[in-house]
């Protein structure tokens, strides 16, 4: 994998828990995480309320720049066609070989865009995929996450699963993904010291 970046698309009403686990140990793992708005410098706010100045226009990013896209979910993937950029990009993405991870919301933003009639995924419930429309029912799977190939999906409940899988497809943290996951998933207390040797 040549890119050691990390982009994440960052719009209004994005979900604020979602991501932050993927985006903090892979940053304390040698990545870089850079923010990608439709437009450079125009702020989002987010479901919290919280302000964040994109790093990158959409426009301007390209895959082989790229380790990964970052689809978190938002308010604004139920309300209309307003983020289908970012699922073009992630189509784009995806054509490349450079993995996508989609959580939430951004699911349905996948499903609308045809992304995942064939692939395995997961969201927050089957019938919220399915009044997208969308052709990919037979693929969808009960659990936390679900990794396809190049396209890691989760539910909104699921940011420690999400980044897990994350991790795996990036390679990161190996060796100490399982301490991880059973540390911020389980909450065991052994994981820390095994994570910290």
């Amino acid at each position: 994998m040549a890119s050691r970046t990390v982009h994440l698309a960052v719009y209004d009403t994005l979900a604020d828990w979602e991501t932050g686990h993927a985006t903090a140990w892979l940053a304390r793992a040698g990545f870089t995480v850079r923010t990608v708005g439709i437009y450079a410098g125009k702020p989002v706010t987010t479901l919290a309320g919280i302000r964040i100045v994109p790093d990158l226009a959409l426009d301007a990013l390209h895959p082989e720049d790229s380790a990964l896209l970052i689809l978190p979910g938002a308010e604004k993937y139920d309300e209309g066609d307003e983020l289908a950029p970012f699922t073009a990009a992630a189509r784009a993405f995806l054509a490349a070989g450079v993995p996508v991870a989609a959580i939430c919301g951004a699911t349905a933003g996948l499903a609308r865009e045809g992304l995942l009639d064939d692939r395995a995924h997961t969201s927050a419930a089957p019938f919220y995929l399915a009044a997208t429309g969308y052709a990919g029912g037979g693929r969808y799977v009960e659990a936390d996450a679900v990794t396809d190939g190049d396209l890691v999906t989760a539910g909104p409940t699921e940011p420690v699963a999400f980044a897990r899988e994350i991790f795996a497809r990036l390679g990161a943290w190996e060796g100490k993904r399982d301490a991880w996951y059973r540390l911020f998933h389980h909450s065991d207390p052994a994981a820390f010291a095994e994570l910290n040797e």
